[in-house]
Order: structure tokens, then sequence, then C-alpha cells
């Protein structure tokens, strides 16, 4: 578990610094779910004492990252059925509306953004480059969000795509990869409805896209079996 050389003078703070590299260990799957979290051996590491790590530790417990077990210690927290819908559940609400404010709002350089994500995608899925492909379907929420002009929107979108970050990078192979030409023709569809300026279509497809990719993960939890690709 190698996180770095040493405190990081852009953090104001040793807690600070120990969240934010933990927290992103874990969203990015450095650190697996289960995996223990040594103070020792993360001190020796970040070069910081025992205090700022057991402050940031409890910090990661409060956002339910990191749990605690006796005899064991920290560990990363495993990743449940219920996270599951959480995400999916709050990231549908939020998209329902970003894309009616989007199809408002699309004007022609908001379409061509759009459209130029939207073929990036099928290019990477051409080449079998999904890990590009999952990026870029960050950025297509996001310039959907920009397109809305809704800050507020934006931010918490962010934080809910944190989230699926941690779910696609722990099962990638398992969910995404098989629901990715799946996802990219909902992704299409969702842009014909944008172009059409026809909000109530954008939504129907948003949450029957968070549904489907929500049904794909909660069944792979509980079966560990792939989606059929289609």
């Amino acid at each position: 578990m190698a996180l770095g050389n040493g405190p990081d003078v852009r953090f104001r703070t040793k807690q600070e610094y120990v969240y934010q590299f933990l927290r992103g260990a874990i969203m990015r799957g450095e650190l697996a779910p289960g995996q223990r979290l040594v103070i020792d051996e993360i001190g020796r590491q970040l070069q910081v004492s025992a205090i700022p790590i057991r402050e940031a530790l409890q910090l990661l417990h409060s956002e339910r990252l990191v749990m605690g077990a006796p005899h064991v210690g920290a560990t990363v927290a495993s990743i449940s059925e219920d996270e599951v819908h959480e995400v999916f559940a709050i990231m549908e609400g939020l998209e329902t509306v970003g894309v009616r404010e989007a199809a408002r709002r699309l004007d022609d350089g908001g379409l061509a953004l759009l459209s130029g994500v939207v073929a990036e995608m099928d290019a990477a899925i051409a080449v079998q480059d999904y890990e590009r492909w999952a990026a870029l379907n960050s950025d297509l929420h996001r310039t959907i969000n920009e397109i809305a002009r809704m800050p507020l929107l934006r931010e918490m979108t962010d934080r809910v795509l944190a989230r699926w970050e941690r779910l696609r990078r722990h099962y990638f192979q398992g969910v995404v990869v098989p629901r990715v030409l799946q996802a990219q023709a909902e992704h299409h569809a969702l842009l014909a409805a944008l172009v059409r300026r026809d909000p109530s279509g954008a939504e129907q497809i948003v949450r029957a896209h968070n549904q489907a990719a929500q049904t794909a993960y909660a069944d792979y939890l509980r079966h560990g079996t792939a989606p059929q690709i289609s």
C-alpha cells in the first residue's frame, strides 16, 4: 500500500492530508474492500504520527468508507447492495433534473460537446478500451451538468460519481465491461432525446439507464454472474 512520500504542502493539516490520500485510494480501488488499514504502516509510508491517522479514519468511518472490527482494527468497508441502490437512486434523481434542464438550455455549442463525447466513447468501444470508455462516461455526465448550468447539481453529481467510480473499478470486468454496449446504446438514445429538446423522453431514458445499471450490479453482488452483452 504505497500511498505517498510524506506530507504535501497543498493540505492545511496532516489530518486532511491522510484523509485525502486514504479516501482517494479507496475510491480508486487501490485499497480494496476488506483490506486492513494499519496505523503504524500508514504512518511510516506517509511520514505522519498516529493522531492524524486516527482522526482521518474517524472521518472515513463517518462516510461509511471504513469499518472497525474487534481484534482487527480499521478495514476498508465492503460494497453492499444497499450502497449500490443508494448510488444509483441518487444518481437517477440528480440526472433527471440535469437532463430536463439540459434539454431546455441545449445550444449548438453544447450539442457539439455532447456529440463529441459520445463519439469518443464509440471509438473507445471499437478498440475495446473500456477504461477509456468509463472515464468518458463520467465526462458525459459532467458535460450534461455544464449545459444545465446548475453549479450545485454539478457539485452533488461529482460526489455521487466518486462513489460510482469505486463500484465500477471493483466490478469492472464483472459488470462494467459486459454492460458497455447496452449502456452506450442508452447514451445514444439520450443524446437523440436532447437533440429533439424532449425533456420527458430524456428523463425516461435516464431512469431506465440507472435502473438497469443498478440491477446489473445487484445481480452480480448476489450471484457473481455478469449480465449478458446485448
